[in-house]
């Protein structure tokens, strides 16, 4: 998709130089995935910039992740348990991803990263702002040799204002946009989620203002920059949090599985495990009334309206946890759902992975990994009825495509390759 014409309106007047495609022609290119024929150059590390990549290359882009040699990401060696020496992260983070080493400290590689970016429809990186212009790698000069470089930046607080060159990952992103304050129970202090939020949702709209940014590109045939600050992705994700106070003067506190003023949607006990239950819409709730033997309750005006329901939570989800916690959990979900009630169990990784429901949908993917065999991930999300995207192999070893992408595509010498990679 690069190679578009330049409008003259950025850092060169210059058209943007036509780069090699990837075309799929006849029966392949009604099923391709969507973005196949768009190339992603990836400069992140770690997860908030990856994971946009990883959205992008699931969906068919070619994407080329360029490592420092050596060192390479650290995601490489990520994670608590790592059975065999080996990071379990690593093959889903990196999946479909093409691995290069160059030094971009160095002007070989720099020159050869350049060689790339004519090549490239999309740049992503998540260094401190400032990181690669110290590189002179800058937007302008990316954009001096191809016009309509899209440049996605990830940082923790942006790349202007006064926090600007502060250090930032996911927790400090959370706790700043104000998603931390909120989670946990009210007499302790806030908790994490118990998985990266802020990295995942940056690296998700990332993701999208990119594509966004490709379809602008076929109207104005320019490239642009992409700001994408941790803390302000989690903003987004925090619904009426900010006019609550503003308007109302209403400050969110914690409050464990309870959602306020919504009820009944909260954790109930059974014989044996807990489940959630979620019946807060005037005509779920008398269902629930009468799957509960107690049609009167949806009359009771303590009960009957939405409002009142909230007003009186502590008490009603004090009757129903009476109700539920003598149901076998297996009786009790079969009596939700026969009233069309919605229920759910509270999952761990091994009931992910037993639940046949999930085993039908394919929502795991099972793939073969040279070290620990059988190796379930995350299938491709969302399903596309036509152009679904494929995970083609998982996170590949350091500089496994040097000699496919530097020799190949772009037709450096082994002499080249290693002076682009030289300390």
């Amino acid at each position: 998709m690069a190679g578009v014409p330049f409008d003259g309106m950025g850092p060169t007047s210059q058209p943007s130089p036509p780069r090699p495609q990837e075309t799929t022609t006849g029966a392949d290119a009604a099923t391709a995935p969507p973005l196949e024929g768009v190339r992603v150059i990836e400069l992140g590390q770690l997860l908030a910039g990856p994971f946009s990549g990883q959205l992008l290359g699931d969906l068919g882009a070619d994407v080329i992740k360029v490592e420092q040699p050596g060192a390479g990401d650290p995601m490489r060696d990520w994670g608590r348990d790592k059975p065999y020496g080996k990071s379990v992260w690593w093959p889903i983070c990196s999946r479909n991803k093409r691995c290069v080493q160059l030094n971009l400290r160095s002007e070989p590689g720099q020159a050869t990263l350049l060689k790339l970016v004519e090549t490239a429809d999309i740049i992503t990186e998540n260094f401190r702002p400032g990181t690669l212009e110290r590189w002179n790698l800058g937007y302008e000069q990316l954009a001096a040799v191809n016009p309509g470089i899209i440049l996605v930046r990830v940082s923790g607080f942006g790349q202007t204002g006064p926090y600007a060159q502060r250090p930032g990952y996911a927790s400090v992103g959370e706790a700043v946009g104000g998603m931390r304050y909120v989670i946990g129970y009210p007499d302790r202090a806030p908790a994490r989620a118990g998985i990266s939020i802020g990295d995942t949702v940056t690296g998700t709209l990332a993701a999208l203002a990119a594509l966004a940014a490709l379809r602008e590109r076929e109207r104005s045939g320019r490239g642009q920059v992409i700001d994408c600050a941790i803390y302000e992705s989690v903003m987004a994700f925090m619904e009426a949090l900010i006019p609550e106070y503003a308007i109302g003067g209403y400050i969110r506190e914690r409050t464990g599985p309870v959602l306020p003023n919504i009820a009944p949607s909260n954790v109930y006990p059974t014989a044996d495990v807990d489940l959630i239950i979620a019946a807060n819409q005037d005509t779920v709730f008398r269902r629930l009334a009468e799957a509960m033997g107690r049609p009167e309750l949806a009359d009771d005006p303590r009960y009957a309206t939405h409002e009142a329901r909230g007003k009186h939570q502590e008490e009603l989800d004090a009757l129903i946890a009476d109700w539920t916690k003598n149901w076998p959990s297996d009786e009790l979900e079969a009596h939700m759902e026969e009233h069309a009630i919605p229920v759910g169990r509270i999952y761990r990784a091994p009931e992910i992975l037993a639940d046949p429901h999930i085993a039908a949908r394919e929502a795991v993917l099972h793939m073969e990994h040279p070290v620990f065999g059988d190796f379930p991930m995350p299938n491709v999300f969302p399903r596309f009825s036509r152009t679904p995207g494929v995970v083609k192999w998982m996170g590949p070893e350091a500089g496994e495509h040097d000699d496919e992408v530097l020799g190949g595509l772009l037709g450096m010498s082994s002499e080249q390759i290693k002076a682009a990679q030289a300390e």
